[in-house]
């Protein structure tokens, strides 16, 4: 073995150790979240020594100062936050970065419920089974383990149902921004629009705020408009999209990931085989072409956003 070969075997084996302990890196986004870092670091205005971090922790009258320590390292290394040394000398300060504003529960835009539902217990058990579903087939990970659907799940259990509506309802509000900017002129025609899956009513709120001139409704499972508050101009109906759809001029429905977000998108769609039922994925461009086409859409037109999702236009014959 030559020295080149050398160094990428040495390469390839640091590459595994990265990847076998990938888990470290979402138990301390977690550890975060939980612990409100980012919302402490944000209400002092500017960066902050680790003790002051630590005092400021809710419902904890002696935080583990060290254990902290290890868990901001780790953290700054992965560029979630900053850490400097002061030029004057003293303790290490913490800031924010680009990625640890988004931690920030009191912040408009947030993905803290998020962080906090796919790192749930119930969320992480099911990836222990995807040899065994691959194995086997039939059932999902997510009902092997569980007994249940993921939906069925949040129908029987309140804690979980409210903790994956916060976690839609915060990605909705950052997809709909970037909807609302790039696609502000596209909702001028039409007089009706059905969010099918729309949750809790967000999207569809946010829609109709813009273009008063719409009658939206919310469309999804009963469990989930259950729960929905009501909003001016957005009727909650419940029911299946497998089995009805109420109708309406348009459908507004969630796509898939592209560009920046392409690598996002591929854990997305282990991610729904992990909690999603059968048939549920990522689909690329020419699949979506197929399923339109043969749901009687020939015509298509994709409007990327500056979000995960992108926006696809399907037209009828």
């Amino acid at each position: 073995m030559d020295a080149k070969e050398a160094e990428a075997m040495l390469r390839g084996q640091v590459a595994i150790w990265h990847h076998m302990f990938g888990f470290a890196d979402s138990m301390a986004l977690k550890c975060a979240v939980e612990l409100g870092i980012a919302d402490i670091i944000h209400s002092h205005g500017r960066a902050i020594t680790l003790h002051e971090i630590a005092a400021s922790i809710d419902g904890s009258s002696s935080p583990d100062v060290p254990s902290l320590a290890r868990i901001m390292r780790l953290l700054v290394r992965r560029d979630i936050f900053a850490a400097h040394q002061p030029s004057e000398g003293g303790d290490t300060l913490y800031g924010l970065t680009y990625s640890s504003r988004w931690l920030v529960m009191k912040s408009e835009l947030n993905l803290s419920p998020l962080v906090s539902m796919e790192n749930h217990p119930l969320q992480l058990a099911p990836w222990h089974y995807l040899s065994e579903c691959i194995k086997d087939g039939g059932s999902t990970p997510f009902k092997k383990v569980h007994g249940l659907e993921i939906w069925e799940m949040a129908s029987k259990n309140p804690m979980f149902n409210k903790l994956f509506n916060d976690a839609m309802a915060c990605t909705t509000q950052i997809i709909m921004q970037a909807v609302m900017v790039a696609y502000k002129d596209g909702f001028r025609f039409i007089g009706s629009l059905v969010d099918v899956g729309g949750g809790t009513g967000r999207v569809i709120t946010e829609i109709v705020k813009a273009n008063p001139h719409i009658r939206g409704i919310n469309f999804d499972l009963p469990h989930v408009v259950a729960t929905a508050p009501a909003y001016p101009g957005v009727e909650h109906v419940s029911g299946s999209m497998f089995e009805s759809i109420p109708d309406a001029d348009a459908v507004f429905l969630k796509p898939e990931g592209d560009g920046l977000f392409d690598d996002v998108a591929i854990i997305f769609d282990v991610l729904m085989l992990a909690h999603q039922s059968r048939g549920s994925k990522e689909r690329t461009e020419l699949e979506w072409k197929n399923l339109l086409a043969e749901g009687g859409f020939p015509r298509y037109n994709i409007i990327k956003i500056s979000a995960l999702p992108s926006i696809i236009e399907a037209y009828p014959n």
